[in-house]
């Protein structure tokens, strides 16, 4: 299994996706600033993982902050939870790990302050299992959904490498497709600027010796038309309650092109990057990320100084565009609305049972 995130007694260890393919590397990060940095630097990224690190970075700075008493301690975890909810804003599993963290310490606030310590520990360490267990459960949920045999594009990186470890999301629901045994082979689209698909997505694929071919982004349309591809499947960042999907740059465009050719577009996200509080796709705020990721690749210089660059780390895919949405609660389809509050309601029903 990929370790993407571990929680260790120095720190949060984290596979460095900067430098895969060519370098598997491991950084730790002793301190929850640092932990914060490693999210907007994309050390660690995709938004299952990024919860699950934001989750081990406020236990650690709430672990190590200074004071005896819960109103001291308090004031040092408002503000690491602050601070760690800038760090992605469009990643919804951000900020519903903040708010367990934020749950668990208000549960636990009559304890003494040690105890108090301990509990938020466990409790990201009860995030980082749970992500494995629910992206198991969603993969297999969606493998039904992939035809027997044929192709499938996937763009950008939801697999292992996204999430806490395991299985990822949408890469997961074609691994679990592949060990029921559906004969696929995946399209991975590169995904600029930042090269998503090519450095991740393929390396992981190659790991667990399933046929990828990568492509450009303008690539995708031309092989739809030509019948090479039977099914598309992203991952989200954050899922509006009419369907509305927020997901990297160029999903959009898959999305459409896939809708022209017929091809269904399944999107593979945990429950908690649902946003009940979202109505649609215009209320996600979208992430705008530094200039040189598309200036450069690398250190080398693709564009000229001076050219002013537009930098969207994430387009929305409007509800229309998406066949059906696989959660670890199961698979929704149209109408959106209806289906997953549905789900969700069965959720509370559930729980209040």
């Amino acid at each position: 299994m990929i370790k993407t995130i571990e929680w260790t007694d120095s720190g949060i260890r984290l596979l460095d996706q900067t430098k895969l393919p060519t370098e598997e590397v491991y950084v730790t990060c002793e301190s929850w600033e640092e932990v914060a940095e490693a999210i907007k630097k994309m050390i660690v990224r995709g938004a299952p993982a990024i919860g699950v690190a934001a989750a081990m970075g406020i236990a650690l700075g709430t672990r190590d902050a200074d004071g005896d008493h819960v109103a001291e301690l308090r004031r040092e975890f408002e503000h690491i939870c602050e601070e760690m909810g800038e760090t992605r804003p469009t990643a919804a599993n951000l900020f519903w790990a903040i708010r367990r963290m934020q749950d668990k310490f208000e549960q636990c606030s009559e304890l003494p302050v040690g105890k108090l310590r301990q509990e938020l520990v466990a409790e990201a360490q009860r995030i980082y299992v749970e992500d494995l267990a629910l992206n198991e459960a969603l993969s297999k949920h969606g493998a039904t959904l992939l035809p027997s045999s044929g192709a499938v594009l996937t763009h950008c990186n939801a697999g292992a490498l996204a999430t806490a470890g395991g299985y990822g999301t949408a890469l997961g629901v074609i691994r679990a497709a592949v060990e029921s045994g559906k004969k696929l082979n995946v399209y991975a689209d590169e995904t600029r600027p930042f090269l998503q698909g090519s450095r991740l997505t393929a390396w992981e694929l190659m790991k667990d010796g399933i046929p990828t071919t990568v492509i450009s982004d303008n690539m995708a349309g031309a092989l739809m038309r030509q019948g090479k591809i039977q099914a598309a499947v992203v991952g989200a960042d954050r899922i509006a309650v009419n369907g509305d999907v927020a997901n990297k740059i160029g999903t959009y465009t898959v999305a459409v092109l896939a809708k022209e050719n017929g091809i269904p577009l399944y999107v593979a996200a945990p429950w908690s990057s649902v946003d009940l509080e979202c109505p649609d796709g215009d209320h996600i705020p979208i992430e705008q990320r530094a200039q040189r990721e598309v200036t450069h690749v690398g250190a080398t210089r693709i564009a000229p100084e001076g050219v002013k660059i537009e930098n969207p780390a994430f387009d929305v895919t409007p509800a229309r565009y998406v066949t059906a949405i696989i959660t670890d609660r199961g698979i929704v389809r149209p109408p959106y609305a209806e289906s997953l509050k549905k789900l969700a309601d069965a959720a509370v029903a559930l729980k209040a049972s």
